[in-house]
């Protein structure tokens, strides 16, 4: 072989290696994230795992629509005055999922669920990924709840210990079948000794809006009794079939639009259409659903975009400049939406009110596994500066009122005369970080109660 043949060959040799390189690099960024292990599951479901049954297996469903709940939490801001089964109707022409239009019904559920999307996503990742997992997981801390003398029946609810497919079964559910109570509690106390220092149970103190009576973090706080969202009531728990039953007339009642035929059996089926843009976790959970995903036209709503032309121009000129300006100080810091540390832990104030949102470790943002991390995180941000927008359109204030739950201002965008509960510093009408005022955006002022994340 002549000199000229040897280059070429050395070069031919140099480009398979490069290639080789490319495409090993891609393959590993394509690979599957690992299993949750049980301990991160009962960290997730923590907030949530003493809700009555029917309330929990929604709670779950809907999880797995994380823009849909920011859509519908947007929609409950703008329409404060309507209440349980009058708010379930009045979503009945929107285009979300059943599940998430019945948690209008329950805004003390849909605020956090929308305030901590992070947590949303995760939850219903890992439901999606493995309901049997995450509904065992419900039932060991369940069971720990039981054993600490914390979970008994009471007024509000009735506990029943039951054989399921060979397995003991712990079944919560209203003392009233008409009557529903939203439990709130500080997971570090209800469930004893918390055992996994390394993945510290999600918690946010209740909303003094929602739960009036003084809470310390101690024990279990119940709040008013929601006898006007049971019509919003069609799920529940198969603890011994490891997956969650429908009742198929009464979530036609709730949606008009709901489709028979893909609750086969009064199984609930994940539908994909209402995932709108957001990725799946898991490879398995992507070739099973992806391929009905859909595209950029839901997306908008992580941009605040409604549609409109007036909402459209506000995205592109001042919600966009504020996206460009205040909000990326925040996320770097400063005074921005996110008020003080960065959106992704630290020790700042941000998102996850004070410690971080995971009891003091930082972890990855759940947005990374929503198509490219970064992007989806830009279009969040860019919501959370329309909203700045939206609530000076709708009449300024804050979102969530102060003292133990989402800091600043007062309570869902009221105009004068709304009542506030107590709180460091009231917020100015109109023009502050879109659900925070002065103060932390999502997680102020109020005790933590223990050592749970936010």
């Amino acid at each position: 072989m002549n000199s000229w043949g040897r280059l070429f060959f050395m070069r031919l040799l140099v480009m398979l290696v490069a290639a080789s390189a490319v495409i090993s690099g891609t393959a590993r960024a394509q690979s599957d994230p690992p299993p949750l292990k049980p301990e991160e599951i009962e960290a997730l479901v923590a907030p949530i795992a003493l809700y009555p049954d029917s309330l929990l297996s929604q709670v779950l469903m809907a999880s797995t629509y994380p823009l849909e709940i920011v859509q519908a939490a947007r929609w409950l801001k703008a329409n404060p005055s309507l209440k349980g089964d009058a708010a379930v109707k009045a979503v009945a022409n929107q285009p979300w999922d059943v599940s998430v239009k019945s948690m209008v019904a329950f805004p003390q559920i849909l605020e956090p669920m929308d305030q901590k999307i992070d947590w949303t996503q995760k939850l219903g990742d890992a439901f999606l990924a493995d309901q049997k997992a995450v509904l065992d997981a419900v039932q060991r801390l369940r069971a720990k709840a039981q054993a600490s003398g914390n979970l008994k029946s009471t007024e509000q609810q009735k506990v029943v210990v039951e054989q399921q497919a060979q397995q003991q079964v712990i079944i919560i559910e209203p003392a009233k079948p008409e009557v529903i109570y939203v439990p709130a509690y500080n997971p570090t106390v209800v469930y004893g000794a918390w055992g996994y220092p390394a993945y510290p149970p999600y918690y946010w103190p209740p909303s003094p809006i929602y739960y009036p009576t003084p809470y310390y973090g101690a024990g279990v706080a119940w709040g008013a009794a929601w006898g006007f969202a049971a019509g919003a009531i069609y799920g529940n728990a198969n603890w011994g079939g490891g997956d969650v039953n429908i009742d198929i007339d009464r979530a036609t009642n709730i949606d008009r639009n709901f489709d028979r035929n893909k609750a086969s059996g009064g199984k609930w089926q994940h539908d994909a259409g209402h995932r709108q843009g957001v990725s799946y976790r898991d490879n398995a959970s992507r070739q099973k659903y992806g391929k009905d995903v859909g595209g950029a036209g839901g997306r908008q709503d992580y941009r605040g975009r409604d549609g409109g032309a007036g909402d459209r121009a506000g995205d592109r000129a001042g919600d966009r400049a504020g996206d460009r300006a205040g909000d990326r100080a925040g996320d770097r810091g400063g005074a921005g939406d996110r008020a003080g540390a960065a959106d992704r832990g630290g020790a700042g104030v941000a998102d996850r009110g004070g410690g971080a949102d995971r009891g003091g470790a930082s972890r990855d943002n759940a947005f990374s596994g929503v198509g490219n991390a970064s992007a989806t995180q830009r279009d969040f941000n860019r919501g959370s500066a329309s909203n700045t927008s939206m609530a000076t359109n709708r009449g300024g204030g804050g979102y969530s009122g102060g003292g133990g739950y989402s800091g600043g201002g007062g309570y869902s965008g009221g105009g004068a005369g709304a009542s506030r509960p107590s709180a460091p510093a009231a917020r100015p009408s109109g023009g502050g970080a879109s659900r925070g005022g002065g103060g932390a955006p999502r997680g102020g002022g109020g005790g933590r109660g223990g050592g749970g994340r936010r």
